[in-house]
């Protein structure tokens, strides 16, 4: 592993131990060559996943790009951290495991959705009002009222 404060190309690690939900391994490394620790985290990996958009064009599927969406729909909620790395962990072995390499973006918008809705009902809402490009108050409100009562 490259140290990212100098470049030097052998670092040393001292310590690896699994994330809460076991589905990483973080490491804390320590570089040789300038002497600073940085940690890095080891994930599996299924498949490469290819999102397709509306327009049809593909992009390689950004882990990173989905916790930016999650976390921005759960930002000042009662969800603590690790709930929100679990939520991201699910909706990517969910893909994962759909056997397709090829995701429409849709689909992947509509398992958050799902996801958010069973998690909190205002981060599901905020979701929802990006992803369904709410433009006034009355799209809200025929929203909150397929919504029907709370899960």
């Amino acid at each position: 592993m490259r140290c990212p404060f100098c470049g030097h190309d052998d670092t040393q690690v001292k310590d690896s131990r699994p994330t809460e939900d076991s589905a990483a391994i973080r490491r804390r490394r320590f570089c040789g060559g300038c002497g600073q620790r940085f940690t890095t985290v080891e994930r599996v990996q299924l498949r490469e996943l290819t999102v397709v958009k509306a327009d049809g064009r593909r992009v390689a599927f950004d882990r990173d790009k989905l916790a930016r969406s999650v976390r921005i729909a759960l930002r000042k909620r009662p969800v603590a951290e690790e709930r929100m790395e679990r939520v991201v962990n699910g909706i990517v072995r969910q893909l994962e495991a759909s056997g397709e390499s090829d995701i429409a973006s849709k689909q992947i918008g509509e398992l958050v959705m799902e996801t958010l809705r069973e998690v909190d009902a205002v981060a599901y809402v905020r979701f929802a009002s990006v992803y369904r490009n709410f433009r006034e108050a009355k799209d809200f409100e025929a929203f909150l009222g397929e919504l029907g009562e709370p899960t």
